[in-house]
């Protein structure tokens, strides 16, 4: 923190996680020192997962209304993601396992932790914890579709990891995560 000080915060907002503003001095490369003001948003720390199967050479993803991507000009609002979820207790492991029940429906006991990114490092403080893990069709334990408590209205997609990829060249799949997952998946060959 040797480049920052005379840190101020004031709360904008704390709706459902907080909003501030922080002003505070930033010491350029010159040795100067700037005044410099950013808005940070925190939501807590989230889990991704890839959820895919071998044999079948098939993925599991989601779909769902996202508010922010309707005022964006997403014209529907639905997004194809990655199964997801904000951490509980700071596990994150134990809370996508949690997620991938809730909102797949398949209830999985072995995941793999394959990076951690900052997703939008500019304005939101969250870290996210990306994780693959294999699923069966004796995995499948509900029909998901996502917490009632947390008006989730959740649509589960199996489909070809072969029509996944080609959802992204088509715009159809627009989200960072999922993208990164499916990616990670074909760059390491783990649906051939």
């Amino acid at each position: 923190m040797g480049k920052v000080r005379n840190i101020d915060e004031e709360l904008l907002s704390d709706n459902w996680h907080w909003l501030k503003k922080f002003t505070f001095e930033y010491q350029k490369d010159d040795g100067s020192w700037e005044t410099q003001v950013r808005e940070v948003y925190d939501r807590g720390n989230g889990a991704a997962i890839l959820l895919y199967n071998k044999q079948k050479k098939t993925v599991v993803l989601t779909r769902q209304f996202r508010m922010p991507t309707y005022l964006n000009g997403n014209e529907d609002g639905m997004m194809i993601e990655a199964c997801a979820g904000v951490l509980e207790n700071g596990n994150a492991e134990a809370t996508i396992i949690k997620e991938v029940e809730e909102e797949t429906g398949y209830k999985i006991d072995n995941v793999k932790k394959i990076f951690e990114s900052y997703m939008s490092p500019g304005s939101v403080t969250e870290i996210l914890h990306f994780f693959i893990g294999q699923y069966t069709d004796t995995m499948k334990v509900s029909q998901g579709g996502g917490a009632e408590d947390e008006h989730e209205n959740i649509e589960v997609l199996e489909m070809l990891f072969s029509k996944a990829l080609k959802m992204i060249e088509s715009g159809e799949i627009k989200d960072a995560k999922t993208i990164m997952l499916l990616q990670y998946a074909q760059i390491n060959k783990l649906i051939c």
